[in-house]
């Protein structure tokens, strides 16, 4: 006997119901980047309630980021080939769960024992999501369209270490109690949200679901191995490896700029919230992702080899200016010790105006991040552009786990060679110099783009003329 179809209600699918879903997951992910970001920025909390090293917080947030990417190609397989809803309504109450009791945990290594069960459920969004995602925008509006995506993640980074470094100031369990509760309650409203069907904004099937088709192919075990025939796949996966390592070194900036705060002579507390607040700032340079994205459509548009090579030309421009960012002193720093945040936030921003050295931290860190900003959307688009529908939240799996063990690295070694550093250069500078030597990771990073831009022409090609021919079927 034939299943009978749920009925819904009239607006289901409509317009709004698709903003309504758009808008409840772009929270949801950047709900689960704050998750993963609000350890390393409560380091000095941590050290004191656990009796820990900066080291083993490292090695810990690298773990993290590892089983992420790790879990997530299973789940971006599972995406593939089922309905993708439950999958992510349970994977966010995982990492919710894990985030509800890493706040009572006894010792470090039940902290550690339950941000492995976080990292578990963030591996959901991160590949599922993005497949999900990349079925909502068709590839004229693609870069704009994951910039946005793109940029929800960063805003989840600089929420969770804004949460962490001022609630997380003297007992960093509260914030992890705020971000679980946030979770709860984005997984209930998720469950209200509209499903698009696979390759839904794809130009060559806007015939087939106008007539009422369904385009109904599915990933099997027996194409993974055509997955990687495809070139650019190779590319994508391999910048993500190296371009880790430099993004995760870059996860220690609000310690290096809180040890910056300690060194000008103020207590620990305060240095964590005026250090937590000048990252914060400094992440403006972020949204610069809703120019590059639009700009790689407008350029691929013009050539398919437009996104990669924009993406090379940010990477590689962007080095220079990090290096300056990470050395420059926070000399004649005056903000009031002891004092609450919104206080402290009206003074490190007046310190932008007032110091010079504040100034140009400012200015070369947004201009850092501005430049690199080019690389997330039109990473996201390229990989919706050289893979069918049903393979995408396994390739994307897959980059997210390379990308996840390069992060991972990057973020482990650079506590690790800061730490060592430690006996003979002093904080700030240990920081400092640590930072500086990841940022060599971003040149094989530019390298690779180049190589995908001149295999992308041919692979979207073929995507889009298996895709009108299934389309006529």
């Amino acid at each position: 006997m034939p299943r009978m179809k749920r009925a819904r209600p009239d607006w289901w699918g409509n317009p709004l119901h698709v903003v309504y879903t758009i808008v409840v997951f772009i929270v949801l992910a950047s709900l689960d980047n704050a998750a993963l970001a609000m350890i390393p920025s409560m380091v000095l909390p941590l050290s004191d309630a656990f009796g820990i090293t900066a080291a083993a917080i490292g090695v810990l947030t690298g773990a993290t980021i590892l089983v992420a990417a790790v879990t997530a190609v299973g789940w971006g397989y599972a995406g593939d080939s089922r309905s993708r809803k439950p999958l992510l309504f349970w994977g966010t109450i995982v990492w919710a769960g894990g985030s509800l009791l890493s706040a009572a945990a006894p010792s470090f290594w039940w902290l550690a024992a339950w941000q492995m069960l976080v990292a578990v459920g963030l591996g959901s969004i991160a590949s599922v999501g993005f497949s999900v995602i990349s079925d909502f925008v068709g590839p004229k509006h693609r870069g704009l369209a994951m910039s946005f995506w793109g940029l929800s993640q960063g805003i989840g980074v600089l929420v969770g270490g804004l949460l962490a470094s001022q609630l997380g100031a003297t007992d960093f369990r509260i914030p992890l109690v705020v971000i679980a509760v946030a979770g709860f309650i984005f997984a209930l409203l998720y469950l209200t949200t509209y499903e698009a069907p696979r390759g839904f904004r794809e130009p060559a099937l806007a015939e087939m679901y106008a007539e009422g088709g369904e385009y109904d192919y599915r990933i099997d075990r027996s194409q993974l191995p055509l997955l990687f025939r495809r070139r650019t796949n190779l590319w994508l996966t391999l910048q993500g490896l190296t371009a880790q390592v430099a993004y995760g070194s870059l996860i220690w900036v609000p310690l290096l700029y809180q040890e910056k705060v300690i060194a000008q002579g103020y207590g620990e507390a305060t240095g964590t919230r005026v250090g937590g607040l000048f990252a914060a700032i400094f992440t403006v340079g972020a949204l610069f992702s809703i120019l590059f994205g639009h700009l790689g459509d407008v350029l691929q548009r013009r050539s398919p080899r437009g996104r990669a090579l924009l993406s090379a030309a940010g990477i590689l421009g962007a080095v220079p200016l990090f290096l300056v960012f990470f050395w420059v002193p926070l000399r004649g720093l005056d903000v009031t010790e002891g004092a609450g945040t919104l206080t402290l936030a009206g003074e490190v921003l007046g310190s932008i105006l007032t110091n010079p050295w504040a100034a140009l931290s400012f200015l070369t860190a947004v201009a850092a991040i501005a430049l690199t900003s080019a690389d997330s959307p039109n990473w996201f688009a390229l990989i919706s552009d050289v893979n069918l529908p049903e393979h995408r939240g396994t390739v994307f799996g897959l980059g997210n786990f390379v990308n996840g063990v390069g992060r991972s690295a990057g973020t482990a070694l650079t506590a690790a060679a800061a730490s060592a550093i430690d006996r003979s250069v002093p904080p700030p500078f240990n920081w400092a110099l640590g930072l500086s030597i990841f940022q060599i990771f971003f040149l094989p990073t530019g390298w690779c783009y180049w190589k995908a831009s001149n295999t992308a022409p041919g692979d979207i090609a073929e995507v889009a003329a298996t895709l009108e021919s299934r389309s006529r079927q």
